[in-house]
This record gives structure tokens, C-alpha cells and sequence, in this order.
């Protein structure tokens, strides 16, 4: 793909264990310049796991828009860009549901927010689960890990209550492709 807007300079602005936020000097197409913002973060994987009906979701507290949400199970290692999305997508289930799945099936590669920032995730459909122990960060003691039936998670989607991009767009991209 060609690039239709230059960087003619970049400078790190912000910079922690999950974000790197920079800011670039542009120029258009037809000369003109401008600025850019652009958090750069590392790629995610969401997944659902769903078998005999039912969605597994999980439920926690999201400190920037102070409010606990129900989300399919997501995450990311900030440390290590260039894992395997499916390794990622497995580990994620694990620790957040204790689910473990027979069959993970890439259903596609979206982006999370293309105007500001570089994140992407990549979206698993996980069958044949199996229950274990879950093994949460730190960071996750508040999770709290449900199945619902799937008719009930479109429903939490269409009232509100189900606020999460990532998750709302999973589901859809899964309905579209006759999926869920």
C-alpha cells in the first residue's frame, strides 16, 4: 500500500509498558502539512467461546471509563509484539476463563481505533471448550468469567449494557459470516 501522507518527523511524546504515544509532521498530498497523534500499541486477540448455545464473557472493571463491563475474553502481551495471534488467543481463554478449546478458528483482522492508533486484534471463534482453572493477572483479580446464552448477549449488546468495540464488532463479523 502506498503512503498518501509523508512523516517528514516523529517525536516520542509518551511512552510505558503498554503504549508508546507519538506525534508526526505531515505533509499532503497536495503540499500541505499538519500533525498527527498516534498511540501505538501491541496487537490483541479477542476470542469467543461459544458451544451448545452459549457465550462465554467476562466482567470487569475498566478504570478510564470507570465502570465495570461484560467483554468477550481479549488481551495482549506487551512484551512480546510478535507472538503467534492463535498462541495468544489460547493463553488469553486460559487465563481469563480457564477455558481451554478443541478447535480456534481465525475469523478475521481488525483494527481498533485506525484514526489514532496502530492496534489491531485478531478475532478467534473457540469450540469444544473444556473447563480448568483460570490464571489471571494481578491486574485482573476483579474479572469475573460467565457463560450466557447467546440470544441474551445480543440482547446485552442492543440494550447497552455491552459497551466494548472490540467485542460488539467480534460478534457482528461472526453473525455476518454465519458463524454464531
Amino acid at each position: 500500500m502506498v503512503a498518501e501522507i509523508e512523516t517528514t518527523a516523529t517525536r516520542i511524546v509518551y511512552e510505558n509498558r503498554w503504549m508508546r504515544v507519538r506525534e508526526d509532521a505531515i505533509r499532503r498530498q497536495d503540499g500541505s502539512s499538519g500533525i498527527y497523534g498516534v498511540v501505538e500499541k501491541t496487537d490483541f486477540a479477542i476470542i469467543a467461546p461459544i458451544d451448545n448455545g452459549v457465550i462465554h464473557l467476562v466482567e470487569q472493571y475498566r478504570y478510564p471509563v470507570k465502570g465495570r463491563y461484560w467483554e468477550l475474553p481479549q488481551g495482549s502481551w506487551e512484551q512480546n509484539s510478535d507472538v503467534d495471534p492463535l498462541a495468544l488467543a489460547r493463553a488469553e481463554l486460559r487465563e481469563e476463563t480457564g477455558l481451554s478449546a478443541d478447535t480456534m478458528i481465525h475469523a478475521g483482522h481488525l483494527f481498533e481505533c485506525y484514526g489514532y492508533s496502530t492496534q489491531g486484534f485478531d478475532i478467534y471463534l473457540a469450540k469444544g471448550l473444556k473447563p480448568g482453572q483460570v490464571d489471571r493477572e494481578h491486574s485482573e483479580q476483579d474479572m469475573i468469567s460467565r457463560a450466557f446464552p447467546v440470544e441474551e448477549v445480543l440482547r446485552m449488546i442492543t440494550d447497552g449494557i455491552i459497551k466494548d468495540a472490540a467485542t460488539v464488532a467480534t460478534l457482528g463479523l461472526l453473525r455476518l459470516k454465519g458463524m454464531l
